[in-house]
């Protein structure tokens, strides 16, 4: 088999590929380009999505259908991230929502992306808040930042773990402008009162 890569305009290279007669992925060896990489990529991936149980003879099902089964298998996930959570296990609520975001994360194309998005953002929230437990700022401002990009309206715990993160990070200036974006969509009295107080460090730092 062969593959054309773009090289200049309106001029290809004819590249060689193979398929892996097991998987049956296809990949460049001899060549390496990140937009022909990425084209495969995607390709392998679909291959493997119209493989999945429930998919009949490589045919995808109607629009917006969901699989029952990854469904109650993220919100099992979830639910035992948060019950280790509440007993302060945050290292083990940490690897239950990292395996429910990572089975969210590989839904099928077809499958409606709201539902995506609406678990995403608990999950990556909630993994925050466990990363806040174990006083793992870094890790918690970037799972709280996820959530807030893929729900920024009614998300107020997202933006107060996101703000809490940035506070303890020293990083107050963006605290203050997190906090105040935060309350652009609703207010909160966590929010509220974590800004009065990093206000408060604000003025006493100067």
């Amino acid at each position: 088999m062969a593959a054309t890569a773009p090289t200049t305009p309106g001029t290809f290279l004819l590249l060689p590929i193979t398929m892996d007669e097991k998987t049956k992925d296809v990949t460049a060896h001899t060549h390496s380009d990140p937009a022909l990489d990425r084209e495969l990529e995607a390709l392998n991936a679909l291959h493997r999505a119209l493989k999945q149980p429930g998919i009949t003879d490589g045919v995808p099902p109607p629009p917006v259908p969901v699989h029952p089964q990854r469904t109650a298998m993220i919100e099992k996930m979830r639910n035992t991230g948060n019950a280790a959570f509440r007993k302060q296990d945050y290292k083990g609520a940490i690897d239950m929502y990292s395996h429910a975001i990572l089975m969210a994360l590989t839904r099928p194309g077809w499958e409606p992306a709201p539902l995506l998005r609406d678990e995403l953002q608990q999950l990556y929230s909630n993994r925050a808040q466990a990363y806040i437990g174990m006083s793992s700022w870094p890790e918690g401002l970037a799972d709280a930042c996820c959530s807030i990009d893929f729900k920024k309206a009614g998300n107020q715990k997202a933006h107060w773990r996101k703000c809490k993160c940035l506070k303890e990070m020293g990083r107050l200036e963006e605290a203050r402008d997190g906090l105040e974006y935060g309350l652009e969509f609703g207010s909160d009295p966590e929010l509220s009162n974590m800004l009065k107080e990093v206000r408060e460090m604000l003025e006493r730092r100067k």
